[in-house]
């Protein structure tokens, strides 16, 4: 297991008044004001300078107050910036025992690439396969339970680890399932040392693999029964934390009716504009991007992320998606009271479809992006000629939303962006946009950009650096910071680390 970095700010030392599990290190001062520690325990009224570096150095959603510390001012602006709780002094053992090897350090999540499903020989239905969407099958499927199909590469699990699974599926009404979960010790195919099933009720949601044996691998396969279809869209796992957040502490996940997802992070920050939202970028691994930079702000900050497809669609989806997507927005933005010219969007590459599209709804200060992409349909088109076979993902995504991979399928694609933008108001509004001048992804969005936004009314300020899209990430992160930093001092009159 990974070290758990531990602050204890205490009169004690809790090395001698605890058992203290190994991989957990405990200090009992702030050393740096660049350290983040995993896990923070007050356990004495902290001095002001302690309590302006607790800010910097802790986690939101990892902090802890023992209950005899008391609730003075400064504890309880820690509590509310922090997303700290209260734990008894009798609980402290326990929480070593049991809930810190919850807040290790380095998270991980990821979809199994549905070309690692193996289809049961003996079905004799339709089967469609959808790319990164999944595989169809339509048919009979048997009046008994029987293996209809597996994921041909298994998932290692450590002792003592947990991971949460989750499978996206739909199905006829006439159908039921059973995934079947086993674990084999590790470095054998026939040492059994668990195993799960878990019915088609239990699959809607997340389902726990808790390893309380040794480490191991597990097989995971599907049963099914009855007449229809039924479509396995991706089988997910991701590193638990047990009911302190997904991916990271404090992490959320939320589904539409249809169980498509949508991943986010609020950290308040110092609870002062602006609420700096960040989407992330195109990524096979499952979690959160952008953390290190927007936490080092001090500002309240939105993580935004999604796992559809091989590593994100974009940010659109149907009404039902879309709609949960900028509640989520509108929700923390009420929370600390802010309304759109205190809130920044922001993002890099897939990131800036987010920005750019969530924009109208938020009305935001600023809009900050790097490498913007705004026509996705360009985007699937340049797989013909363009950019063959560098980003196949794009097609998924063009099928993904509209249903289609014709030339009407494109330009309703593309239409999805500009027809939200020819409706908003964007006086209030800068942006900030550095792009590739050559970029092969969609060599169009920077001036669509610039056309529509100064017929808007709107404020923008942009540069290009030459080459493709992703040939200058560095360049394009650097100048994204620098900018981000310059607005967060120039415009909201903040003071950022440099």
């Amino acid at each position: 297991m990974d070290n758990v970095e531990v602050l204890v700010l205490s009169t004690e030392d809790w090395n001698e008044l605890y058992r203290v599990p190994d991989y957990v290190n405990i200090s009992d001062r702030i050393e740096s004001e660049d350290e983040l520690y995993d896990v923070v325990f007050i356990d004495r009224a902290p001095s002001y300078r302690e309590a302006e570096l607790l800010g910097k150095v802790s986690k939101a959603y990892s902090l802890f107050v023992i209950d005899r510390v008391g609730l003075s001012f400064t504890i309880k602006n820690l509590l509310t910036s922090r997303k700290g709780i209260f734990i008894p002094e009798f609980g402290i053992q326990s929480f070593f025992d049991n809930e810190i090897r919850n807040f290790y350090p380095k998270p991980y999540g990821e979809k199994y690439n549905p070309k690692n499903i193996i289809l049961y020989p003996g079905f004799e239905g339709d089967v469609s396969w959808k790319g990164y969407s999944g595989v169809e099958l339509k048919g009979d499927f048997g009046e008994q339970y029987r293996q209809i199909l597996y994921w041909k590469n298994s998932i290692p699990i450590k002792e003592g680890q947990c991971l949460d699974m989750y499978l996206e599926f739909t199905h006829s009404p006439g159908i039921s399932l059973i995934l079947s979960v086993s674990q084999y010790k590790s470095g054998s195919i026939s040492t059994l040392q668990q195993h799960w099933e878990f019915d088609r009720a239990r699959l809607k949601d997340v389902f726990c693999i808790d390893n309380q044996y040794g480490n191991g691998n597990l097989f995971v396969s599907l049963k099914a029964k009855g007449k229809g279809k039924l479509t396995i869209n991706g089988l997910h796992d991701r590193h638990s934390r047990r009911g302190y957040g997904a991916f990271i502490p404090g992490g959320q996940i939320f589904r539409t009716s249809s169980g498509e997802e949508i991943f986010c992070y609020f950290d308040p920050g110092d609870m002062k504009p602006p609420l700096n939202v960040y989407f992330s970028g195109y990524k096979t691994r499952e979690g959160f991007e952008g953390y290190n930079l927007m936490k080092k702000f001090g500002a309240p900050f939105l993580l935004i992320a999604e796992g559809r497809l091989e590593g994100g669609s974009f940010y659109m989806g149907d009404d039902e998606y879309e709609k949960l997507l900028s509640d989520i927005i509108h929700k923390h933005m009420d929370e600390l009271g802010f309304d759109g010219n205190s809130v920044i969007l922001s993002g890099l590459s897939m990131g800036t479809t987010g920005a750019l599209y969530y924009s109208p709804d938020i009305s935001p200060g600023a809009v900050i992006i790097g490498k913007p992409l705004a026509s996705i349909g360009d985007v699937a088109r340049a797989e013909l000629y363009g950019r063959p076979g560098g980003f196949p993902t794009s097609l998924d995504v063009l099928y993904h939303i509209t249903g289609d991979t014709d030339e009407d399928a494109i330009n309703r694609l593309n239409s999805k962006l500009w027809d939200k933008f020819e409706k908003a108001d964007f006086a209030d509004t800068l942006f900030v946009i550095s792009y590739m001048i050559e970029d092969d992804y969609d060599i169009m969005a920077h001036d669509r950009l610039i056309e529509h936004l100064n017929s808007a009314g709107a404020r923008v300020y942009s540069k290009g650096l030459h080459g493709r899209h992703n040939d200058n990430t560095g360049g394009i992160v650097y100048w994204f910071s620098e900018r981000y930093r310059q607005i967060l001092k120039d415009v909201y009159k903040r003071i950022t680390d440099e």
